[in-house]
């Protein structure tokens, strides 16, 4: 196995935007429809799950039963002691640690499947976060993804790009809207299975985060060079 560089489990610390959002996220996903769309994308799941930046653990409450243990790495600390207190309440063993989407703590092949929900924005190196998560998933594994993304429309494009490049991250916790989560997964190897396109919230104006994408992807079964 390729030798990863640690890192610590606090790097991700953005305290000022995660009491804000510790704090007004369940009302927003209510109001936006999100909660709708984390039980879709949990959906069916069973087994083991790695869950990549779980945040305050707004997806635990919709994990299905046959889920047998779901493993949350959220590494910011103040979202990290929310997600401990919603993993309290949760139907499914949850079990939360501290730890980075680059160096997943975790064995190789070790999980059925991985969800990464409104994180592949924030991570620091989307390309070795993938390949990380297809690490860990077994062969014929499932990668879930709930994201939001570039832009279809050249105008709203051209605004996230000058976002990310301003304001936008030191905002928001390091988030980028420009971000193109489909392209990013089929690049690591994964197998696109299906995937809708979303406008989050549904009505209303456009907002940077607006554009999403909800679908799955699977590690092959059989790796190139297996």
């Amino acid at each position: 196995m390729a030798q990863r560089t640690k890192i610590a489990p606090d790097a991700v610390h953005h305290p000022v935007f995660a009491r804000f959002y510790a704090r007004y996220s369940e009302a927003v996903d209510l109001r936006a429809g999100i909660s709708a769309y984390r039980r879709e994308l949990l959906d069916g799941l069973s087994g083991r799950v790695i869950e990549i930046g779980a945040g305050n653990g707004l997806n635990f409450a919709h994990y299905p039963a046959a889920v047998s243990e779901v493993v949350a790495l959220e590494p910011e600390r103040t979202l990290r002691q929310s997600a401990v207190r919603a993993a309290l309440r949760a139907e499914v063993p949850v079990d939360v640690v501290p730890g980075s989407a680059e160096a997943l703590p975790v064995k190789s092949e070790a999980f059925d499947a991985a969800v990464a929900s409104l994180v592949l924005c924030s991570v620091r190196d989307l390309p070795r976060a993938l390949g990380e998560i297809r690490r860990v998933l077994r062969p014929g594994g499932e990668l879930r993804f709930f994201e939001h993304g570039r832009a279809e429309g050249r105008a709203l494009a051209a605004v996230q790009r000058g976002l990310d490049r301003t304001v936008w991250p030191k905002l928001f916790g390091g988030c980028h809207t420009a971000r193109d989560p489909l392209g990013a997964i089929a690049a690591a190897g994964f197998e696109l299975v299906d995937h809708r396109r979303l406008r989050v919230p549904g009505k209303g104006v456009a907002l940077p985060s607006s554009p999403c994408v909800l679908g799955t992807a699977r590690r092959p079964a059989l790796d190139p060079g297996e």
